[in-house]
């Protein structure tokens, strides 16, 4: 009973997130400017529950500007690491070679899979699509798989590849965000990684899950 009861704490901030979500359905924001419209909200439930002082306030401030340098910090490594492999040409020679190897599309999704997981342990989600979309692209195409749908793969199969344990890119920010060693924060990411991978098998055996919504809406026949 008394985890029901301190639940009850939780609702202002799942109101929130339904705030932060309808205001970018409704187009009021962009994706980035509804962290704005989080700060506020966060600010305000605060002020609610009685708990926002000049030295939480404060306090705030210096642990988000502490956290964005961190990220800047990291994102910059990130970013010379991305020109360099842009430079070698690694990721578009692991996208040649797996389209020379004329997969079946199956078992051209699992070398996709292979590919992307070895390059989320040095690249982030964008420098993964820019540097291989070119070649992969037309690949997808060729293989006959509905292009929205892949977009939704690639999308969560680039969130596996920045979680997998212990070497993906998300895992090395929360590792600073957090201090914990990195072994903790690796047992911590097991359960998302086989759920996002869960995700990408159900899409693949079903993948009208990814399509039937966008079929619906732009008025395709099925």
């Amino acid at each position: 009973m008394e985890k029901i009861r301190l639940s009850g704490n939780l609702i202002p901030c799942a109101l929130l997130i339904v705030f932060i979500v309808w205001v970018l359905v409704a187009g009021w924001a962009t994706a980035t400017e509804c962290a704005a419209f989080g700060v506020l909200g966060s600010l305000a439930i605060a002020a609610w529950g009685r708990s926002l002082t000049w030295k939480n306030f404060k306090d705030g401030l210096m642990g988000a500007t502490r956290t964005s340098c961190m990220i800047m910090f990291i994102l910059a490594g990130a970013a010379f690491l991305t020109k360099t492999m842009a430079f070698t040409g690694i990721p578009r020679e692991l996208a040649e070679w797996v389209d020379s190897m004329h997969l079946s599309p199956y078992a051209l999704i699992g070398a996709l899979v292979v590919v992307y997981l070895v390059l989320g342990t040095a690249l982030d989600g964008i420098s993964m699509i820019v540097l291989t979309s070119a070649v992969v692209l037309p690949m997808i195409q060729k293989a006959g798989f509905d292009l929205v749908w892949f977009g939704i793969f690639i999308v969560l199969l680039v969130e596996i590849a920045e979680v997998t344990p212990p070497v993906g890119f998300n895992l090395f920010v929360l590792q600073n965000m957090t201090g914990k060693d990195s072994n903790v924060i690796a047992k911590a990411a097991i359960p998302f990684f086989f759920c996002l991978v869960l995700c990408i098998a159900l899409i693949t055996l079903f993948p009208s899950i990814v399509t039937i919504l966008p079929d619906v809406v732009m008025g395709k026949e099925r």
